[in-house]
């Protein structure tokens, strides 16, 4: 698949929406925002740290000496098991509803410096049954429709703690994202028999640059509309619906392609890499949704260096999605990037 150099717009088949590329324009000189780079904790524990063991919360909990992962409902949750019925519909210009939820902390390690590159594959996969034991007993709540499991990584993406840790928000009702990929997966399938990343994955398969890892189970591809400079996504292989359905041998995949994904990412700048990442699932107490395929989203925000993110400002907040360098372009970097980690080769 060739595409020219110069401006074109590029299509995202699961959510219905458009990008903007513009590859001309990654050359462009920067005299702009200078980040400060991620740098990797030498800390296994900080004592001012509130996810680490043994430490007091602000809530005035002690987190137990825990060995491995530990989970526990946020201090802070954005969503609420109790709520008010109140709703507001006026007009159709003043319109609220009631919603719903619980969100929850999962410490994915006691170590205070490791980050999913630096685990090993027991470890990560330790992170992956945590995740499944979880979304069972969330999704046993019987108004839960989505579960949300994600990381913010790095102080870039708003992480207000270092420890590393993920969280998941599960909800009443269905989110703007999972709305539109929603719809664009049911259309798809409805049309064709088979689910829309089943088809996407095959043809990336034979294009090929596009690729940045996979295994038996999973890849790992920058996708054809990707808006962040080096966004990926995993699909899994087999088509499934949520990570329940995930046997053992794709567990062990899942942790494989994560640890594999994320060492490109840091060894990319030399950096301990920041993203936002979650998986999307299909939806929970809802019925049967066979047009999910589960998937896992990786967005970044640096840009060109360790030092110098992507703002989505301008004609990205007012228009439309615009990225410089080619999805293209941003997999072959990541593709021909070592799997060992950078902290390895230091002397």
């Amino acid at each position: 698949m060739k595409l020219s150099e110069l401006p074109h717009k590029r299509f995202n088949s699961l959510t219905g929406e458009w990008i903007l590329v513009s590859p001309h324009r990654s050359k462009r000189p920067w005299q702009g925002k200078i980040e400060e780079p991620q740098k990797l904790s030498t800390k296994t524990y900080d004592e001012n740290c509130y996810l680490c063991p043994g430490n007091g919360r602000s809530n005035g909990e002690t987190n137990p000496h825990y060995k491995d992962t530990y989970s526990f409902i946020n201090d802070f949750s954005a969503l609420l098991s109790d709520f008010s019925e109140e709703s507001v519909h006026e007009k159709d210009l003043f319109v609220s509803e009631p919603v719903r939820g619980v969100c929850k902390v999962l410490c994915f390690s006691p170590d205070h410096s490791l980050t999913l590159p630096l685990m090993n594959l027991d470890a990560i996969e330790k992170i992956i049954e945590l995740w499944k034991k979880e979304y069972t007993e969330i999704a046993s709540i019987e108004w839960i429709r989505h579960i949300q499991i994600f990381e913010n990584k790095g102080e870039i993406m708003g992480c207000s703690n270092p420890h590393p840790h993920g969280q998941i928000w599960a909800q009443s009702d269905f989110p703007l994202e999972i709305i539109k990929e929603n719809r664009e997966q049911q259309n798809y399938y409805q049309k064709h028999g088979v689910s829309l990343l089943s088809c996407y994955l095959e043809k990336e398969h034979e294009f090929k640059e596009r690729l940045v890892c996979s295994n038996d189970h999973f890849t790992a591809l920058v996708p054809f509309w990707a808006t962040w400079p080096f966004e990926t996504i995993i699909i899994s292989h087999r088509h499934f619906q949520n990570i329940l359905e995930m046997n053992d041998n794709e567990s062990k995949a899942l942790a494989d392609i994560l640890k594999r994904l994320t060492t490109r990412y840091d060894n990319l700048f030399l950096t301990s890499f920041p993203y936002s990442a979650g998986m999307h699932q299909g939806p929970v107490n809802d019925g049967l949704h066979p047009e999910w395929h589960w998937h896992m989203h990786f967005y970044p925000p640096l840009l060109r260096s360790a030092s110098v993110k992507k703002f989505m400002v301008g004609y990205e907040l007012l228009a439309n999605p615009q990225r410089d360098i080619t999805p293209e372009l941003a997999a072959k970097m990541l593709r021909d990037l070592s799997e060992v980690h950078y902290t390895m080769f230091k002397s």
